[in-house]
C-alpha cells in the first residue's frame, strides 16, 4: 500500500494533519511523533477513538487498529507527506533563516505580501524539522505565496529543511555566532545557512541579499538575486531615525516614502528592507508596502516596548547570541531615558566561546557607561567581580526575590537574554 498516497487522499477531503492527540476531530489524520518525553505511539488508539481517520505509527505494538498505518519512521513520514503536497500545489516558497532577525523579517514579508496575495507563513518560531513541514501542509489550494522560516543549531539542518520545502526565493538575514556548541565553529555556520541559497540555486530561483553584507554578496555571488541596502541596489533606503523606533526612507517609483515603524533600534533596517525589497519584487504598491510594515508590531518577547505603571520596558528576552547582545545593549545605550537600567540574561548554547563572550558582555556595559545593571545566570559569575556597577544574581528566581523587596520604579529598562532565562517573568516584578 502507498501509505503516503491513502493519507493524502483522507487529508484532501478536509482532514488535518494533527501530532497532538489531544487535538483530533473527526476526519483528522494523526501522526504519531516521538520526543524527548513522550511517545506518540501510545496515543495511536486515543486518535482512533477520537475520529482520526487514519493513526500513523512506527512502533508495531500499537498499529491496533486497521486504521492505524505503519512506517518505518513517522517523522520522516510527516516531512515526506509535507514535500509531496508542497509539489502538488506549486505554490511559490521563500525560505528565510539567519543568526538574528529571521522571524521579525519573516513577519514583515508576511505583512507586506499579504497585501496582494493569499500569503501562509511560519506560525510563532515553529521553524524545525516538525514546524516546517507543518507549515506546509497548513496550505491549500487557495494559497498564492508561501513564507517557511528556517532554524538550525547543527550542520546540515537547513538542507534538510530545503528538502522538504524546496524554496523558489530566499533571505539569509545575516550570520553570526550561535549554537557554536552545536555547529563547532563559525565556518560550520555559514556553511549551514549557505544551503539556503544553494538549494535556491539548484532551483533557479532568486535571492533576496543585503548589498552591505560583503558575507552574504560573497556567498550569492554568481546566483540570481535582487539586493536591499543604502545604495546601489534593487532597493534603496536610509535610516532617519532609530530612537525610540526606526524610521527610513524607502526610494520607489513613487519617490521616496518615509515609513515610520514600531520596531526598536537600527539593527531592525536590515529586516524591514528585505520585506521592502520582497514587496517591490513582487510589483505591490509601495504605499502598501509602506501600511504594512508600519502597522506592524512585536510580539512574543522580541524587542516589545511595555509599559507598566512604574516602568518602561523593552523585553527582548526571547534569544540571544553575541550579535544580538551587542546591537542591543549598544542601541539602548543611545536611547534616552531617565534611571536607565540593563537586565541581561545569560547565553546558552556557545561552547569553547562562551567565557570570552560573557566577559564582552560586560566590557561592553562598562565601555556604554550603562553603570545600573543586574546580571542572571551562572555564565557571568567568573567575571562579577571585575565591575562594581554589576548585581549578580544566579537565576531569574533569585532576581525575582530580590525585586520584591526592593520595588523599581521611574526606570527604562532593557530585559534581553536567552529563552532559558525565562525573564519574561520578572515583567510583574516591574
Amino acid at each position: 500500500m502507498d501509505t503516503i498516497a491513502t493519507v493524502y487522499e483522507a487529508f484532501s477531503k478536509g482532514g488535518r494533519i494533527v501530532t497532538d492527540s489531544r487535538e483530533v476531530k473527526e476526519g483528522d489524520i494523526f501522526i504519531a511523533l516521538k520526543g524527548e518525553n513522550h511517545n506518540g505511539n501510545a496515543f495511536a488508539a486515543t486518535a482512533i477513538r477520537q475520529g482520526a481517520a487514519f493513526a500513523v505509527t512506527d512502533e508495531a505494538e500499537y498499529a491496533t487498529d486497521e486504521k492505524c498505518l505503519s512506517v518505518p519512521d513517522t517523522l520522516r513520514f510527516l516531512q515526506e507527506l509535507a514535500r509531496y503536497h508542497r509539489r502538488k500545489l506549486h505554490v511559490p516558497i521563500l525560505g528565510i533563516t539567519g543568526t538574528n532577525g529571521k522571524t521579525t523579517t519573516k513577519e514583515l514579508c508576511y505583512a507586506v505580501l499579504s497585501k496582494k496575495f493569499k500569503t501562509v507563513a511560519t506560525q510563532g518560531n515553529f521553524n524545525n524539522h516538525i514546524g516546517v513541514p507543518l507549515t506546509l501542509l497548513s496550505m491549500d489550494t487557495s494559497t498564492e505565496l508561501g513564507i517557511v522560516e528556517m532554524g538550525a543549531n547543527h550542520p546540515g539542518e537547513i538542507k534538510t529543511l530545503c528538502d522538504i520545502a524546496e524554496p523558489d526565493y530566499g533571505i539569509i538575514t545575516n550570520i553570526g555566532y550561535a549554537h557554536l556548541e552545536g555547529f563547532g565553529s563559525y565556518e560550520n555556520i555559514i556553511r549551514t545557512k549557505n544551503e539556503l541559497y544553494e538549494a535556491i540555486g539548484a532551483r533557479k530561483g532568486t535571492l533576496f541579499v543585503n548589498g552591505s553584507d560583503k558575507l552574504l554578496m560573497g556567498l550569492a555571488d554568481n546566483q540570481s538575486k535582487i539586493t536591499y541596502g543604502t545604495s546601489d541596489c534593487f532597493a534603496n533606503g536610509e535610516i532617519l531615525q532609530t530612537i525610540p523606533y526606526l524610521v527610513y526612507s524607502l526610494k520607489t517609483r513613487k519617490g521616496h516614502l518615509y515609513v515610520k515603524t514600531k520596531l526598536i533600534g537600527g539593527y531592525n533596517f536590515d529586516n524591514a528592507m528585505a520585506a521592502s525589497a520582497v514587496g517591490l519584487y513582487f510589483d505591490i504598491d509601495p504605499l502598501r508596502i509602506k501600511e504594512a510594515i508600519e502597522n506592524y508590531s512585536p510580539s512574543n518577547m522580541r524587542s516589545q516596548l511595555v509599559k507598566t505603571k512604574d516602568n518602561t520596558l523593552i523585553l527582548d528576552a526571547y534569544n540571544a547570541n553575541p550579535s544580538s547582545m551587542k546591537v542591543s545593549v549598544s542601541n539602548f545605550a543611545e536611547m534616552t531615558g531617565e534611571h536607565k537600567l540593563v537586565i541581561i540574561g545569560q547565553m546558552r548554547e556557545l561552547g569553547d566561546m562562551s567565557d570570552g563572550a560573557h566577559e564582552e558582555v560586560l566590557d561592553l556595559l562598562a565601555a556604554k557607561q550603562l553603570h545600573h545593571a543586574f546580571i542572571v545566570g551562572e555564565n557571568f559569575e567568573p567575571f562579577i567581580n571585575k565591575y562594581t556597577f554589576i548585581n549578580y544574581f544566579p537565576n531569574t528566581e533569585t532576581l525575582i526575590e530580590y525585586l520584591k523587596k526592593n520595588k523599581v520604579t521611574a526606570s527604562f529598562i532593557l530585559i534581553k537574554g536567552s529563552r532559558g532565562n525565562k525573564l519574561e517573568k520578572i515583567v510583574e516584578y516591574l
